[in-house]
């Protein structure tokens, strides 16, 4: 028997990467929320790796932030190493990457939730949506707590009926040998959402004490250190080092001799894996000609002797699984203190989502994070935050947040997964977006903040600073632009960098295009009267350098917008257009997309259908006009 447990706007079900960032953007917008979770001990948990951050994922985290999410605040607050990534490439690949304290990190961001005034934490096991006349209208737990919401968020990760495999051992789990959730797995499709089935894993867990690290390479924090939030300033935190090491010939000879021991090769795995992050017996049989793979040992945190062997990840047998640690050097004597396992899970298959993450079929329901078939905490971050945002914006009757691919990575990963879909746990990468050089990780608030700031998640005092840093980065622009210098007063500079010095005069801004000058040469000589802030003076620098290019991006993005304001009546019937090809025709009515941009970029639909969908939308705009 069921029994009314309590009415709220908002329902959020998991409380990992996804449901914690969508839980705190519903409640900081003003809505009554629930955060419901099988286990309150795991709220943010790290189940696979200890860090945040890295190539596109570190870019997602800036943007969470720059909108008002939590995750950069709260590795800032918990990290034990940061490092830049990509410094000797241009600034589009730059990323931040932090190792994270797993226990810190999951206990602060619990501590955040539990102080969110319209926030209510509360442990238990969603079995059931409640659908009335065709919507989500709320939830029903193992213990018969029915729960009324005006929109629910499902952010179940990698618990839908999940699976651990681990040689010919397999055993029904959620991570870290947590309860699956399975009956909520048969009510999604019992309402009519269609499951794939994917697979993801973890490796080893060794003890520090059994490490020899004069084996391997040290891996230091950088000394200068940058954060992920646009609010932190400074940071006392104590870095603690990453051990790189690799593979050898004996540890390909272990697992090549023992495929017929290893479930991605014996039928045992059926769902697919990830091709980004493959597991160790993976690597070795497709590339076979390689000698040895990077392995990095990384802290688990401050206050435990536990090291993750990034690299490592696998699904062997047990026995086989200390083998192999004890052929990589440094770790010739080893103790294992966790297994690595492969987990098989239940996703949604994407496309059944618009692009503000409700579900097509069920209006009131939202999907975030590893439901929807992406990997990583960072993609289930991204997609928490607007999955919040937008249930929130459900409960208050107002329109969706979308971000477009020109706005952030979280808009490409969005409209990769709605469009697109993905028969693989999807990974973000900067190659993935196509105006990467206007997407860098250095202005993510320069492109979000606003929107933060308008749906109400960045308050005003921090919304005040940002244009207070914005005219700056304008104003010193426009100083170096007016600033005129004759050879005498610059010469001695470009000299003493190896630059060509001037025969005429010149602009700052002109001589800061060079490659060979940088900001700081500039101001060392001819300095602003204001006081310039690290990030303002490299926003000047990025800006003037890079502003031929970026002027192209933007060219291609004014083009990508006037597609995006094509709207497409969600009432069209496709069939009714006769010149569409048929493969057009069975893609637009599956995936209905919300523009002609978004049509533009579905597999099958060719520019040809496109020219045919603009004249027929234009006919059907004027008819419906014209009350026809």
């Amino acid at each position: 028997m069921s029994y009314h447990a309590g009415s709220y706007d908002v329902i959020v079900v998991g409380a990992g990467h996804a449901g914690s960032e969508a839980a705190l953007a519903a409640a900081r917008m003003g809505c009554n929320t629930l955060m419901i979770t099988i286990n309150l001990d795991m709220v943010a948990f790290m189940p696979c790796n200890p860090s945040i951050g890295g190539p596109a994922k570190g870019h997602v985290v800036r943007e969470v932030d720059a909108l008002g999410g939590e995750m950069g605040r709260n590795i800032d607050k918990t990290f034990i190493q940061m490092r830049m990534l990509n410094t000797g490439k241009g600034p589009a690949v730059h990323a931040l990457r932090a190792q994270a304290d797993k226990f810190l990190y999951q206990h602060a961001m619990k501590e955040t939730m539990e102080k969110e005034p319209n926030l209510t934490l509360r442990q238990g096991m969603v079995e059931e949506l409640i659908v009335e006349d065709g919507k989500c209208v709320g939830v029903i737990t193992k213990t018969g707590a029915e729960y009324r919401a005006k929109s629910v968020v499902v952010t179940t990760g990698t618990y839908l009926r999940g699976r651990v495999i681990m040689g010919e051992l397999t055993y029904e789990s959620g991570p870290n040998n947590q309860q699956p959730s399975v009956n909520l797995s048969h009510n999604l499709k019992e309402h009519g959402l269609e499951l794939v089935r994917f697979k993801t894993g973890t490796p080893p867990r060794v003890h520090k004490d059994t490490i020899d690290f004069s084996q391997t390479e040290i891996q230091p924090g950088d000394e200068k250190v940058k954060f992920f939030s646009y609010e932190t300033k400074e940071s006392n935190n104590e870095q603690l080092p990453c051990w790189l090491t690799y593979t050898s010939v004996t540890t390909h000879d272990i697992i090549n001799a023992n495929l017929h021991r290893a479930p991605m090769y014996t039928g045992v795995i059926e769902g697919t894996g990830p091709r980004y992050c493959p597991s160790i017996e993976d690597k070795v049989v497709r590339f076979s000609d390689k000698q040895k793979h990077q392995i990095f040992l990384e802290p688990e945190g401050k206050n435990t002797s536990e090291y993750y062997v990034q690299g490592l990840s696998t699904s062997m047998p047990e026995d086989l699984q200390l083998q192999m640690l004890r052929s990589i050097p440094g770790l010739q004597n080893v103790e294992m203190m966790r297994n690595g396992y492969a987990i098989e899970y239940d996703a949604v298959v994407p496309t059944q989502l618009w692009p503000s993450l409700e579900t097509k079929k069920i209006p009131g329901l939202f999907t975030a994070g590893q439901i929807n078939g992406t990997s990583g905490y960072e993609e289930a971050a991204g997609q928490g935050v607007m999955a919040g945002i937008n249930a929130a914006r459900k409960a208050q009757d107002k329109e969706p947040i979308i971000l477009d691919r020109s706005q952030g990575y979280i808009g490409v990963m969005i409209d990769d997964l709605v469009t697109k879909g993905t028969n693989e746990p999807y990974r973000l990468l900067t190659s993935r977006a196509e105006y990467r050089l206007l997407l860098r990780h250095d202005n993510a608030d320069l492109r979000l903040t606003p929107i933060g700031h308008e749906i109400g998640l960045i308050p005003e005092d921090r919304y005040q600073r940002f244009l207070d840093k914005k005219e700056k980065i304008e104003q010193e622009i426009l100083r170096l632009q007016k600033t005129s210098v004759s050879p005498n007063a610059i010469n001695s500079l470009l000299e003493s960098i190896g630059s060509t010095p001037l025969t005429d005069g010149s602009n700052l801004l002109t001589i800061l295009r060079r490659p060979e000058v940088n900001y700081p040469h500039i101001s060392s000589y001819f300095p602003s009267e204001v006081e310039l802030d690290e990030d303002v003076m490299e926003q000047v620098e990025i800006q003037i350098k890079y502003a031929g290019y970026i002027e192209k991006q933007e060219i291609q993005v004014n083009r990508l917008q006037k597609m995006e304001k094509k709207k497409i009546p969600d009432n069209i019937k496709y069939e009714a257009i006769h010149s569409l090809s048929i493969e057009a025709c069975q893609k637009l009515t599956k995936i209905r997309p919300i523009s002609i941009g978004q049509a533009s970029r579905i597999s099958g639909v060719t520019p040809a259908d496109i020219s045919i969908l603009l004249v027929y939308l234009e006919h059907y705009n004027r008819v419906t006009a014209a009350g026809g």
